[in-house]
C-alpha cells in the first residue's frame, strides 16, 4: 500500500471520524483511535514504518505542547501547595492497584512496576470543557483538579524515565546504578534549565530580528525536536525530553505570542497528535480484546477505582466535603495523551503484550467517556444538595 495513500486516508479519516465524535458528544481522541483501527481493518500490505514515523513525531509534539501551552510554572506554585496531598494520594493509590493487579495476572516485576506507572497519568483536557460549562473550573475542587493534573503528568513521566532504565537491565539493578540513572535524570533537567533561562530567550530574540520567514516558529519546533534528542543522548525517552523543551519554550514570552502558537496547533493539532492517535487505534487488535472480555473488563475497573479511591480519600484529607472530594476523584480518573505515549513505549520495549496494550487503550477510551458525565453528575448533586 502506498504510503501517500496511507497518509491520506488516516489524515482524512481522522478528521472526519474527530468531528462524528464531538458531534455526538464523545471526546475527538476517540474518533481519531478509531480512525487507526480503521486502517488495521480495511487494508492489507501496510507499511507501517512510515506510520511509525510520523507517529513518533506525534508524540514528541503531544508532550511538547502539552508543557508549552498547558503548564505555567509560575501560576501553579501556590495550587500546587493545596493539591500535592491530593495528587500523592491518587499516585498512590493508582500505582499499588496497577502493581497488586500486574502480580495477580502472574505479570514479572516490571510488567507489574510498569503497570503502576501507567495507572497514573491524568488527562485535564478531558474534563476541562465539564468544569467551564458547568462554571465550576474556579471552585476549590476544579482549581484542585487543575493542578493535580499537571503535577501528575510530571511525577509519572519522572517514574517512567526510571522504569524505562529498569528495562534495559531486565531487572531492578544495583542501588549504584538507580543513583546513576536518577544522576543522569537530573543533569538533563538541569541542562534544560540552564538552556531555558539563558540560551533560549537570546535565540528567540535573534530569530524574531531575522529576515527569514517565519524564523520564531521554526526555532519552536527545533526546541522541541532538540529537547526530544538530548533526552534520548541521556538515555530517556524523546517523550519526556519534549514535555521537558515544552515547559521551558513556556516561560518565553516571544515563543508564546497567538500567532505561534497558532501555527504550533496547526502543526500538532492538525496533523501530527491526530496521526499519533491514529497509530494507536493501528496497533489495537480487535480479536485480542473480544477473546479477552473478563480481563480487559478487570483492568478497566482497577484503573479507574484507583484514581477515584485515592482521590477521593487524598482530598478529604486537606477539608473537601464529600461531594468536593467525589468530584476530585472522578475529576482525575480521565487519561488520553501522556498514558497513550506511555503505553505505547512500553509496547514498543515489550514491557507489555498487546493483551495487555489493547485492554489499557479501551481504558483510555472508557475514562473519557465516562469521566466527564460523573463529574457532571457530582457537581450537580452538590448543588441540589447546597441549593
Amino acid at each position: 500500500m502506498s504510503a501517500l495513500l496511507q497518509l491520506l486516508f488516516l489524515i482524512f479519516s481522522v478528521k472526519l471520524l474527530g468531528e462524528a465524535a464531538e458531534r455526538i458528544g464523545i471526546p475527538l481522541v476517540a474518533g481519531e483511535i478509531l480512525a487507526g483501527v480503521s486502517l488495521g481493518v480495511l487494508f492489507l500490505n501496510i507499511d507501517t514504518d512510515i506510520i511509525t514515523f510520523f507517529a513518533k513525531l506525534g508524540s514528541i509534539f503531544l508532550l511538547f505542547t502539552a508543557g508549552y501551552k498547558e503548564v505555567n510554572l509560575k501560576n501553579l506554585k501556590f495550587d500546587s501547595v493545596t493539591a500535592l496531598v491530593p495528587t500523592l494520594s491518587q499516585i498512590v493509590f493508582a500505582f499499588i492497584f496497577g502493581f497488586v493487579f500486574g502480580r495477580a495476572f502472574n505479570f514479572s516485576f516490571l510488567e507489574s512496576l510498569f503497570l503502576g506507572v501507567a495507572f497514573n497519568p491524568t488527562s485535564i483536557t478531558v474534563v476541562l470543557g465539564t468544569l467551564i460549562d458547568l462554571n465550576y473550573l474556579s471552585s476549590r475542587p476544579g482549581t484542585a483538579i487543575l493542578s493535580s493534573a499537571f503535577l501528575d503528568d510530571i511525577i509519572a513521566l519522572f517514574f517512567f524515565s526510571i522504569v524505562i532504565n529498569f528495562v534495559r537491565f531486565n531487572r531492578v539493578p544495583p542501588v549504584m546504578v538507580i543513583l546513576l540513572i536518577a544522576g543522569k535524570i537530573l543533569i538533563f533537567l538541569f541542562i534544560m534549565y540552564i538552556l531555558g533561562t539563558y540560551l533560549f530567550p537570546r535565540l528567540f530574540i535573534y530569530a524574531e530580528k531575522m529576515h527569514a520567514k517565519e524564523a520564531v516558529f521554526s526555532l519552536v519546533v527545533v526546541t522541541a525536536l532538540f529537547s526530544a534528542y538530548l533526552a534520548e543522548i541521556f538515555e530517556l525517552h524523546s517523550s519526556i525530553g519534549a514535555f521537558t523543551g515544552g515547559i521551558m519554550v513556556s516561560e518565553i514570552p516571544l515563543a508564546k505570542l497567538p500567532d505561534i502558537q497558532s501555527k504550533v496547533d496547526g502543526l500538532a493539532h492538525g496533523v501530527l497528535i491526530p496521526l499519533f492517535f491514529a497509530f494507536i487505534g493501528f496497533l489495537i487488535d480487535p480479536y485480542t480484546l473480544k477473546n479477552t472480555g473478563s480481563f480487559t473488563l478487570l483492568i478497566i475497573l482497577a484503573a479507574l477505582s484507583g484514581k477515584l479511591a485515592g482521590g477521593f480519600i487524598g482530598s478529604k484529607v486537606i477539608g473537601f466535603d464529600f461531594y468536593e472530594s467525589l468530584i476530585f476523584g472522578t475529576g482525575v480518573m480521565p487519561r488520553a495523551g501522556v498514558e497513550l505515549v506511555i503505553l505505547t513505549i512500553g509496547r514498543e520495549l515489550q514491557i507489555i503484550n498487546q493483551e495487555t496494550f489493547s485492554a489499557m487503550v479501551l481504558m483510555v477510551v472508557v475514562s473519557i467517556l465516562i469521566s466527564p458525565i460523573c463529574v457532571r453528575w457530582a457537581i450537580q448533586a452538590r448543588q441540589r444538595k447546597n441549593g
